[in-house]
């Protein structure tokens, strides 16, 4: 018999518990292959006593079979009654954080705009400005086989209107995936949207009106600030760190001076273009406090299945019992570039959600859904991931060192765990904006700080992108940074 620990045993019942929810509500219908004992402990990060105590309690309560040499699969005759839940865990109590800088209010201007419309018209070399990966990290050839195959077997879908919320089979496969991050979504709670700029405006829409506030991290993601701008919306920007994220006591500050604040966004794990990860702790306690000031939190998942620590990392909507937090996510970044999917679930806001999206821009069109929806239940994901976070962070490791050797010896950077950037701090005195108009005259595209708030606060720092093969026109590109870096005339 397996002994466990009081640790294993809080740990084995939030498993169970996690799994139980997911059989229930359909997410792992009857039949579905539960993951391997050694796919638990690598998923969730616990040792095989909880691993195992966790299946065999949920086969105890008939909702697994084992199967021999096979595993353990959902069982197909009922599901057990609420009352035979095993109870979750108290949460940890959150980290105490380290004193930060007072928040600083800024209203939105056309900053962001401006330097995308130099960088547009510009004949461009080497892009390291964008936040993408090359079209060769993308598993196109598999992809193409899920598109031939759903347009042989549903090609009536291309004269019949789309359904509402999206595709069935892709909201079943997300919500599969979801587990895998501790997060229980019915299929229903999905909403496929076009890509994660359009569940950031519809979750922003659906909780503010125009000249409320809402409290975003500094830096922040730009597009975030066009989408404030373009719904009337002033940004409230709070300190937050390239290692723990958002500072909450700064939020709190300010939160006590600023009427007319009603919700904050966040990317709490991979965040851009820091790539911080808010440890757990951290996302607890600012659920906690956007509970008990009634603010909607509003979190961009884009990134965290790039994330190359060990486990995985939770999204803060993982602890949501409340539905506080309306999650926004996509497909952009690590599968399909080309496809614009994106998907988000409510919370308290789902009715008010579906509504909106239906009046904005109506269903994604079936096939991309379709081909998606294939090549997740064939089992490709898993793999596409492992091959593109290796190829990631060795191309960030060649850029880091690259950076390191050319630039100026004060310049200092933030390496993430995962992701697509690196943030660069350059020597005191120079403006990234200058770097990025002389850059610029030699076809190299850069993502100046400027970029990333409403103030002048990040002029002399850069979001590099590490998605490009470092490839000689890229090494080079790096070169001509240094030497750029040199004259005086790129300092205040």
């Amino acid at each position: 018999m397996t002994t466990l620990t009081t640790e294993d045993s809080r740990l084995y019942v939030r498993l169970a518990t996690h799994y139980r929810q997911a059989i229930r509500q359909g997410t792992l219908p009857p039949g579905a292959r539960m993951p391997s004992v050694r796919g638990l402990m690598d998923l969730h990060q616990v040792s095989m006593s909880t691993a195992l105590q966790a299946c065999r309690w949920l086969e105890s309560q008939g909702l697994l079979e084992a199967r021999a040499r096979a595993g353990y699969f959902v069982a197909e005759a009922g599901r057990a009654p609420p009352s035979q839940a095993p109870r979750l865990a108290p949460a940890h109590e959150p980290a105490a954080a380290a004193p930060v800088d007072a928040a600083r209010y800024v209203g939105v201007h056309q900053k962001v705009s401006s330097v995308l419309e130099r960088a547009l018209r510009a004949q461009v070399r080497v892009n390291l400005s964008g936040a993408q990966a090359a079209p060769e990290l993308y598993p196109l050839e598999r992809l193409r086989q899920s598109s031939q195959r759903v347009l042989r077997q549903h090609a009536i879908r291309l004269v019949t209107p789309p359904p509402p919320g999206g595709e069935p089979a892709l909201r079943s496969a997300l919500a599969r995936q979801a587990l895998e991050h501790q997060l229980n979504l019915r299929a229903d709670e999905i909403v496929i949207t076009h890509g994660c700029t359009e569940s950031l405006t519809l979750a922003l829409r659906a909780v503010t009106q125009p000249g409320d506030v809402v409290a975003v991290e500094s830096p922040t993601y730009y597009g975030l600030l066009q989408i404030l701008e373009s719904l009337s919306l002033q940004a409230l920007e709070i300190p937050t760190s390239p290692h723990t994220g958002i500072s909450l006591p700064a939020l709190q500050e300010a939160a006590a001076r600023t009427p007319g604040l009603k919700a904050v966004a966040v990317i709490p794990n991979l965040q851009n273009p820091l790539g911080a990860v808010m440890p757990d702790a951290a996302k607890q306690a600012l659920l906690t406090w956007c509970e008990t000031q009634d603010l909607a939190l509003i979190e961009d998942d884009t990134y965290t299945a790039l994330y190359e620590g060990p486990g995985t990392l939770r999204p803060i909507k993982s602890f949501d019992r409340s539905g506080q937090v309306i999650l926004c996510s996509s497909l952009h970044k690590v599968l399909a570039p080309g496809m614009r999917l994106g998907w988000m679930t409510g919370g308290r806001w789902q009715q008010r959600l579906e509504m909106l999206k239906y009046s904005q821009s109506r269903p994604n069109e079936a096939m991309a859904q379709l081909a998606v929806a294939d090549f997740f239940n064939a089992g490709h994901m898993a793999r596409h991931l492992r091959g593109m976070r290796a190829r990631l962070a060795q191309q960030r490791e060649q850029m880091a060192e690259a950076l390191a050797r050319h630039l100026p010896r004060e310049s200092r950077m933030s390496v993430p765990s995962g992701g697509l950037n690196l943030w660069v701090e350059l020597p005191e005195g120079c403006s990234s904006e200058a770097l990025f108009e002389a850059a610029l005259a030699q076809g190299i595209r850069l993502a100046p700080g400027a970029m990333f708030s409403n103030s002048m606060r990040y002029d002399r720092f850069l979001r590099i992108n590490c998605g490009l093969p470092f490839d000689e026109p890229v090494r080079e590109a790096v070169l001509c940074l240094g030497r750029l870096l040199q004259p005086k005339s790129l300092y205040l």
